[in-house]
């Protein structure tokens, strides 16, 4: 099993920039796929990013393309999310999800069945 924990959620004001974190532990491993997925209010759960489990690969929604970073430290088994240029439509819980690949599998994909392993969920909240 593989255990997740999101952290760095909160309420900001549009425009203002959060980072997100997720901190994989128990029985991760080398080829460890991740991403962060969202459900809004009312909707359904979205893919928003993704890193493949070598990090050369990243992936994101277009509607975060060029506002939000995906990035891994491996050696710390820790995900991160950087948000910039917050908005209200943001608002969300955020979760992380995780996969463990193999080898030839250095890619990211956006469906939340590809992930086997999923936090808890941290709350975004951009207000107007």
């Amino acid at each position: 099993q593989v255990q997740l924990v999101e952290s760095g959620g909160g309420l900001v004001q549009t425009g203002d920039s959060l980072t997100l974190s997720c901190a994989a532990s128990g029985r991760t491993s080398t080829y460890l796929a991740m991403a962060w997925f969202r459900v809004a209010p009312g909707k359904e759960r979205d893919f928003v990013s993704g890193v493949s489990w070598s990090g050369r690969s990243t992936d994101y929604t277009d509607s975060v393309k060029g506002r939000f970073t995906i990035s891994r430290d491996k050696a710390e088994n820790t995900m991160f999310l950087r948000m910039d240029s917050l908005r209200p439509e943001d608002t969300a819980v955020y979760y992380c999800a995780a996969a463990i690949r193999d080898y030839s599998s250095d890619y990211v994909t956006n469906m939340d069945f590809d992930y086997e392993y999923w936090g808890h969920g941290t709350q975004v909240t951009v207000s107007s």
